[in-house]
Order: structure tokens, then sequence, then C-alpha cells
């Protein structure tokens, strides 16, 4: 057993084997990035534990409902391991909860509703799970979100358009799941997507007094520039939307381009037509965009060559006519990345 404290820190060591018991009185534990093993101590949920911080382990089980004992839990980080099965409905009952994180495990069940009243939730990532169901329509009472990662799971039905509430709201990935239906015009009401707004908000990286839940920024990754990219703390600067690897139908809606302040698009590997909009000239902040293997049609619109800071492009596999927009920025992107118009056999024009 632990020797009685309050904070511990030992995380980034070759610890195996379980968790022991913890001391009634800790409120900190850190012991990411080690070998752990085995099933959580039936103790875990000590009451006065704030922050609770296991990621990139081999931790395995259910999350035990004594957990919930932990009634001023602040943050919850098991990202990267090996944990299963429904997660306690009893989590919310206090509804403090901001930062809970529990991507790259084995969970299962629907959009966890104990979330419904977690009004303080800024940071909620499930993505690499095998959640299921529709996401719920109270997912716009969350006016808190800032990050919201449900990647790669198995959520189907339509993006509500009440998402468009979460004004907070800077880093949405929706990608990989079964999602249907069209993308919601209403995402250009998420003011936490423009520039002024990014330039404007500051991240506090110390969050309060709970300076240990900065370790959830640690381990995120993105799919951007085509790639899937470790990040840093700097994830949670980036300004992305990923709605990519769905079944996405309809045009993309062009009031997107309220959102300037957005570095990553990605609507890839969907079913959207329809036309590239004019307006995405407009994202002058962007750096990637991936519309790649759609049915869009007609041709590119020569805004794009405005978009001064992109360093990635993929207009690949569509049904684009017309002669390519040319433009210093663009040529160089075809450069480095010669397949971006690939599988439009009606494009003509330098530099094909």
């Amino acid at each position: 057993e632990f020797m009685s404290l309050s904070e511990f820190y030992i995380s980034s060591n070759k610890l195996t084997g379980e968790i022991p018991n913890l001391p009634r009185d800790i409120t900190v534990l850190d012991m990411s990035e080690n070998s752990l093993s085995g099933n959580l101590p039936s103790n875990i949920g000590t009451p006065n534990l704030i922050s609770l911080v296991l990621l990139s382990n081999q931790i395995t089980g259910h999350i035990p409902q004594s957990l919930c004992k932990a009634e001023g839990l602040y943050a919850l980080d098991l990202n990267n391991n090996l944990f299963e099965g429904q997660l306690p409905h009893c989590l919310g009952v206090k509804n403090i909860i901001s930062f809970l994180m529990l991507s790259n495990n084995r969970f299962s069940g629907n959009f966890p509703s104990f979330l419904k009243n977690c009004r303080q939730l800024t940071s909620l990532a499930l993505s690499h799970n095998s959640f299921s169901g529709r996401l719920p329509l109270w997912i716009r009472d969350l006016v808190e979100l800032r990050f919201l990662r449900l990647s790669q799971n198995m959520f189907f039905g339509e993006i509500t358009a009440t998402i468009s509430n979460l004004s907070r709201l800077h880093h949405l990935n929706l990608a990989g799941n079964g999602l249907s239906g069209a993308i919601p015009w209403h995402l250009s009401n998420v003011t936490a997507m423009t520039r002024k707004y990014v330039k404007d908000y500051k991240v506090d990286s110390n969050y309060g007094d709970y300076s240990t839940v900065t370790r959830t920024y640690n381990f995120s990754s993105v799919v951007i520039k085509g790639h899937q990219l470790d990040y840093g703390i700097g994830i949670w600067d980036l300004v992305s939307i990923d709605l990519s690897f769905n079944q996405l139908t309809g045009r993309i809606p062009a009031e997107i381009a309220a959102l300037d302040g957005l570095i990553n698009l990605n609507l890839s590997w969907n079913q959207l037509s329809g036309q590239i909009p004019n307006k995405l000239g407009a994202l002058h902040a962007l750096e990637s965009l991936d519309l790649s293997r759609n049915m869009l049609s007609g041709g590119i619109p020569p805004s794009l060559s405005d978009l001064n800071y992109l360093s990635y492009m993929d207009l690949s596999d569509h049904n684009l006519t017309g002669r390519i927009t040319s433009g210093r920025q663009l040529d160089t992107l075809y450069t480095e990345e010669p397949s971006m118009y690939s599988g439009n056999s009606g494009l003509c024009g330098p530099p094909l």
C-alpha cells in the first residue's frame, strides 16, 4: 500500500503489476506511462480524490462502482489502456467532472447518459472504443465543452444541429463512425472556431488549482495533412473539424466559411455532392484541407489560391471538371503531393 500522502506523481517510469490500495487522504494520483496491469483496486474511489491520471498502461477490467465515491472527481484520464464494458452511471452524480478522457480502450454502450448533467465538462474523449447509438440532443447543454473527440466508434444517425450550441467548442472529431445525413450549416455558429475568438482566447494551462490535469493534454492525435499525427499540448490550440470516414450526404455548407479560425478541415471519405463552395477561400487560417473521396462536381474555386497558410490539400477522387486553379501556394502543394487532383478525369490544364 501507499504511505499516507495527498498527491502522488510517478509517471513515465517502468512500474509493473497492479495498482495497490490507495490511502484515504489522496487527492491526486498520476501513474501514467508505465506498464501497470490488472484491475483497478477496490478502493479507487477515495473520498478526497480530485484527479486520477492512469493513461498509457495496460490496466484491464471495468471501471469499478467504487470510483463514484470520489465525489470531488474533477479529472479522469484512462486513455490508452485495456478497460472494457460500460461506464458506471454514478460517475455523473455530483456533476463536477470537467476532464473525461477514455480513448483507446474497449468501452461499449451508448453515449454516456450520466454526462447529461455534467455542465462543467470541458474536455471529452471517447475515441477508439465500441460506443454506439445516436448522439443525444442534450449534448447542446454541455456548453462548456471545448474539446470533443468521438472518433472511431459506432455512432450512427445524423449529426445533431444542436451541437452548434457549443459556442466554446474549438476541436470536433467525429471521424470513423456511421454518421449520415447532411453536415449541419448551424456549425457556423460555433464562435470558438472564428479568428476573433482564437485571437482573444488564452488557454489556461494550469486549469485552476488542478495543474495535474494538463497531463490529459499530452497524448492526443489528429488526422491532419493526410497523416495521423501525435500532438502534445498544442492540440488544444488546434482549431479543427474532422468528419471523415462517415456516410454524410448533401452539399458542403457554404456557411462553414464563417469559421475562419479553422486550421484543419477534413471531410474526406463521405458521400458529399455538389460543388466546392467558393467561400472556403475565406478560411485564411487553414493549413490542411481534405475533401477527398466524395462525389463533388464542378470546378475548383479560384478562391482556394488565397489560402496562404495551406500546406496540405487533397481533392482526389471526385467528378471535378475544368481547369485547375493556379497560384503559387497551390503549385507548391502539387509539387509536394502530385496525387492531390488524381481521380478527376474532367480536370485539365497545368500542372497536370
